[in-house]
């Protein structure tokens, strides 16, 4: 599809106009105009994501205002006296709920707060999110978002860029998205199927790939979860027999998880807390880290499960062949008659939870019904 857009605006008479023409030899006209001619992909095409990137004053608003119209969004307005959560006008919370998590701001703890108090990367993720939500109203509508990760630290940028790839092109998000950026470092991650580079007027049908995402797994002290605790939904607090394990990436601190015994069950272990910061929500990386200290707990001997209320975690515990589903429990489960050494057992009372085994190093191993008497995990 070519487009040709044209934007011109009066050039106000005034001293200091006619001294900068003069100092920089300017011809000065009545109107200033500028025109850009570009192709872009008809919307009748097959693709997913698209990226329009190029320096600042190269056209990208304007060329995406042209081809996308009202479709074009951006930071939006929110109301400091509400929590996030209630800036989706009738949208109903488990589709919020979705929406949140889809761009990686997966951090229960923060949808309660206004939009005021949060970080730059959480504004961003909820601009992002909200500009989503018309994917709902409008499935397979083509949904830009102007400005992308403009004002974030470019890990954050990186991450939510894959994070809404993976959504997209899964389905979650039923829309076609176009990112409008000056940021030419989120390509990689975006993995768009087309690229319009304003600073050559250049379009480029080509699929890029994402950088591999190579994790350290460390076995740490219980004071790194320090870093960790704020983010979790259920409690700060954690047991100091449990074993502890840090993800690193780069060197950087990203995700944090805990286990602990089962309750009168030998050679069974829980994970206790699970938490991935939250400017590295969205690709994956907190399953994949929850899998590798799982595989490690297995090479020991040990059996070990994972109960939680989180509908990513038991989304993609649900889809993955490495989990098997042993309990449903849909107000929760409370321990009678605990003893005074488990005064501080964490249970699941009055929350609707779901119990997963895992099983990646064994498929198909039968479990009985005494031993899928699980203990709660908080995860």
């Amino acid at each position: 599809m070519d487009l040709t857009v044209e934007v011109d605006c009066p050039v106000a008479e005034s001293f200091r106009v006619q001294q900068t023409a003069g100092m920089f030899d300017l011809p000065l006209a009545e109107r200033v105009s500028q025109r850009f001619e570009v192709e872009l992909p008809a919307r009748d095409e097959a693709w997913s994501i698209g990226l329009i990137v190029g320096p600042s004053g190269s056209g990208k608003s304007t060329v995406a205002r042209a081809a996308f119209g009202d479709s074009l969004a951006g930071a939006a307005a929110w109301d400091d006296g509400l929590a996030v959560i209630d800036g989706f006008g009738e949208t109903p919370v488990r589709k919020v709920v979705e929406l949140f998590t889809a761009v990686g701001f997966g951090s229960p703890p923060s949808w309660v707060k206004p939009y005021g108090v949060l970080s730059g990367g959480e504004r961003f993720r909820c601009d992002l999110a909200r500009a989503l939500a018309k994917s709902y109203e409008e499935p397979g509508a083509v949904i830009a978002f102007d400005e992308f990760t403009s004002v974030v630290d470019r890990n954050v940028a990186r991450v939510g860029s894959a994070a809404i790839a993976k959504q997209v092109r899964s389905g979650v998000i039923p829309a076609r998205f176009v990112a409008v950026t000056c940021h030419y470092d989120v390509a990689e991650w975006l993995e768009p199927d087309w690229v319009l580079d304003m600073a050559t007027s250049q379009l480029t049908r080509r699929r890029l790939r994402r950088p591999r995402i190579e994790l350290e797994v460390h076995r740490c002290r219980l004071e790194a979860w320090r870093l960790f605790a704020r983010h979790h939904y259920l409690s700060g607090s954690l047991a100091k027999q449990a074993r502890c394990y840090l993800a690193t990436w780069n060197g950087e601190p990203v995700a944090f998880a805990a286990t602990l015994p089962i309750i009168a069950q030998k050679g069974r272990r829980r994970f206790t807390r699970i938490v991935t910061l939250p400017d590295y929500q969205g690709i994956g990386i907190g399953m994949r880290f929850v899998e590798a200290v799982a595989e490690l707990h297995v090479e020991e001997g040990f059996r070990i499960n994972v109960t939680s209320s989180h509908p990513a975690l038991i989304r993609h515990c649900q889809r993955s062949p490495s989990w098997r589903t042993v309990a449903v429990k849909k107000t929760g489960q409370s321990v009678a008659n605990q003893r005074a050494a488990f005064a501080a057992y964490r249970n699941s009372a009055g929350r609707a939870v779901v119990s997963f085994e895992y099983v990646g190093s064994r498929q198909g191993s039968v479990v009985s019904s005494q031993e899928e008497r699980d203990g709660e995990s908080g995860a």
